[in-house]
């Protein structure tokens, strides 16, 4: 991969799962990190294990005020911008005549509005300072819908559609806007799903490589789009998931 050393990078959503798994890939990349998450706790651990590395910022993706705190405390700390990855969500199920509002806004708040005001402050200063490169986490639900989950698909298809149309904005001012949408990863979100072995088993059945991917395996992909290797990959959509896509999304309604 071509050298990200001495860059700044944003990680919302940064101290568990995928975010956090990404926070420690650029750590090796001798990236400058400012990690944005709610669990204050573990961002003073990452902090005081990367002391000069790493910043914690106790960050609610769901209010624009904190993302311009964010970036704000990002450029004042280490002087600069390069990549931002937005990977914070969560998904509260429900059927769709009996999901209530406040769960559907939640889902979507978080997932899409929280991408939407994350995309818009970062490149807001990337397009003042030459430009970079941003990552929006959608997932393989942008595309394939599952039971009970009509809020988070819908939420990341809007994901990947911002990225989409955040990349033909975008592009002028030299900033490049992707998106990678994972399958089943095993983070502690899914982890109520790939603990039940009945559930865990109908997931398998659907998936090739018969394995749900690990958080580090969609790290990779993430720190790819945002490097030099990627310089004419824009508004991509990089499906990572075991070949899943392929086969279809299991019937998970006898589980409910």
């Amino acid at each position: 991969m071509a050298d990200l050393s001495g860059k700044v990078a944003i990680v919302t959503g940064g101290a568990s799962g995928i975010g956090f798994a990404i926070v420690q890939r650029l750590l090796k990349e001798d990236v400058k990190v400012a990690v944005a998450d709610l669990n204050n706790e573990k961002l003073k651990e990452l902090e005081k294990a990367n002391k000069g590395n790493l910043i914690g910022c106790v960050t609610n993706v769901t209010k624009e005020s904190d993302i311009e705190q964010l970036v704000n405390k990002t450029v004042q700390t280490f002087g600069r911008l390069d990549y931002a990855f937005n990977v914070a969500g969560a998904s509260r199920a429900g059927a769709i005549v009996e999901q209530s509002e406040e769960d559907w806004d939640f889902t979507v708040d978080l997932c899409l509005k929280g991408v939407f005001f994350s995309v818009k402050h970062e490149a807001k200063y990337m397009k003042e300072h030459g430009g970079g490169s941003i990552v929006n986490v959608a997932s393989l639900n942008a595309h394939v819908p599952m039971f009970y989950g009509a809020a988070y698909s819908s939420a990341k298809a809007g994901v990947e559609m911002l990225t989409k149309n955040a990349a033909l904005e975008l592009a002028q001012h030299n900033i490049r806007v992707n998106a990678i949408l994972p399958g089943l990863v095993a983070t502690p979100l899914t982890s109520s799903l790939t603990n039940v072995e009945a559930i865990n088993e109908a997931y398998m059945e659907r998936i090739p490589m018969r394995r749900a991917g690990e958080a580090d395996e969609m790290a990779g992909p993430a720190l790819f789009l945002v490097s030099d290797d990627a310089s004419y990959v824009n508004g991509a959509s990089l499906i990572v998931d075991g070949a899943w896509a392929v086969s279809g999304y299991p019937d998970l309604s006898k589980f409910m």
